[in-house]
């Protein structure tokens, strides 16, 4: 009898990168075992999870005997084994998608990850710091996506046809409005938001289904 294989997705529920991915996987119609590692907990730097990624970060996902990390890199390969169709074949149209993508991914990310605002926090003895430093770099990244998003009309980032790009903006807007973030005048962004925000893969990937009734 054939036994299907499992996929297992080591993630967080808050993390805006697992975020990305569960999305990813519910697109792609693909059953997966959710497995939490607690950041707040400091779960990430436990032996069993640094064996899974040397950065001790989530997500982590096992799919075809291959144990991958980085969301942009999960996504590229259920793109590149058939499972998701989210690049346009035009190679233009590519380069502007990978653009919002890193700029969400690559430039703003990054410097409101978890680590980094804790860190800010503990080096000022304010634990007010932290949402000041989210709201320091969010708003002005946005700000900038939402630029590169008026080149576009349609109910997706590219316009008619959903893209990768979809997948990693939708997060990084519940990390905003986790920290207080004022994007109420960018359109296009809160366009695009709206309309993600019907599809049922999109729903069942937000946090507050996956880890519903959590305080922490």
């Amino acid at each position: 009898m054939f036994m299907p294989e499992r996929i297992r997705l080591y993630d967080y529920w808050r993390s805006t990168a697992s975020y990305r991915v569960r999305i990813g996987l519910n697109l792609a119609g693909l059953a997966y075992e959710a497995i939490s590692v607690d950041l707040l907990a400091g779960e990430q730097t436990t032996p069993e999870h640094h064996a899974r990624n040397p950065l001790e970060q989530v997500p982590v996902l096992e799919i075809d005997g291959l144990r991958l990390t980085q969301s942009l890199a999960i996504r590229d390969y259920l793109d590149d084994t058939g499972r998701l169709d989210l690049r346009p074949a035009d190679p233009k149209l590519t380069a502007r998608m990978r653009a919002i993508c890193l700029a969400i991914a690559c430039d703003i990310h990054p410097v409101c990850n978890l680590r980094v605002a804790s860190h800010a926090a503990h080096l000022t003895g304010r634990s007010e710091t932290r949402a000041e430093w989210m709201q320091r770099f969010i708003r002005p990244g946005l700000a900038a996506v939402e630029t590169m998003l008026g080149a576009f009309e349609g109910p997706y980032c590219l316009g008619a046809v959903m893209s990768q790009a979809d997948l990693v903006l939708i997060p990084h807007l519940y990390n905003a409005a986790r920290w207080s973030v004022d994007i109420g005048d960018l359109a296009r962004i809160a366009e695009i938001a709206d309309n993600c925000a019907r599809l049922p893969a999109f729903v069942a990937a937000h946090p507050d289904q996956v880890h519903a009734g959590s305080t922490d």
